[in-house]
């Protein structure tokens, strides 16, 4: 039990440390060695937990999956599921997905679903499961009678596809104001879409 916690352990280190090479570096510059570098540790204990750079890709997947659940998660369980629904949205519109992961990590990544299967599949596993925790919130929000929308998975689809698409569009502006503007205008579009008052802006 204790050796397959440490090895859990083990790989989540080097994932995080291969995480930092790349967007340093960039993704297609990272290798084994200089994550075993970065951690100040023989490559030969990189490649114990992990045989090759495509199982590294693999492990920082599921590390952005992880990440990604704390955005469309909202765990404090004061809140009732109008509220739970509200803080999600307001995570998913806000600057702390910026802080979550780097867009040049999470794009050099999904670059390569076109060319490896395994990886196209693992993104839309990943995407599905993003989802798939949206939606139940949504429809929780229904269940309670807080939006009357008529498909919560339909509606998820939408709203996923809005924040995938507005992040990808924020990534080429610099403008602090104009950054701030479009994403409240994505937010607000977002409340409507689920027949639930906007917010006010910050």
């Amino acid at each position: 039990m204790g050796r397959k916690s440490l090895k859990v352990t083990r790989q989540k280190e080097i994932v995080k440390a291969f995480y930092e090479v790349a967007k340093k570096e960039g993704l297609e510059n990272a290798s084994i060695a200089k994550v075993a570098k970065e951690m100040g540790v023989n490559p030969s204990l990189i490649i114990h937990y992990f045989t090759s750079k495509e199982e590294l890709i693999f492990g920082l997947i599921n590390f952005i999956l992880e990440r990604y659940k704390n955005i469309y998660t909202a765990e404090d369980a004061a809140l009732n599921s109008k509220l739970k629904l509200e803080k999600v949205i307001d995570n998913l519109f806000s600057r702390e997905w910026n802080t979550l992961f780097d867009d040049g990590v999470f794009y050099s990544c999904f670059s390569l679903i076109f060319r490896n299967e395994k990886i196209k599949n693992s993104y839309k596993t990943l995407h599905d499961h993003l989802r798939s925790l949206l939606s139940d919130v949504i429809t929780d929000a229904k269940k309670d009678g807080y939006t009357q929308i008529e498909s919560p998975e339909k509606t998820a689809d939408l709203i996923f596809i809005m924040v995938e698409g507005a992040y990808y569009y924020l990534s080429l502006f610099e403008d602090n104001e104009t950054y701030r503007e479009k994403l409240n205008y994505y937010k607000d579009s977002t409340f409507k879409l689920l027949e639930l008052p906007p917010q006010k802006s910050n």
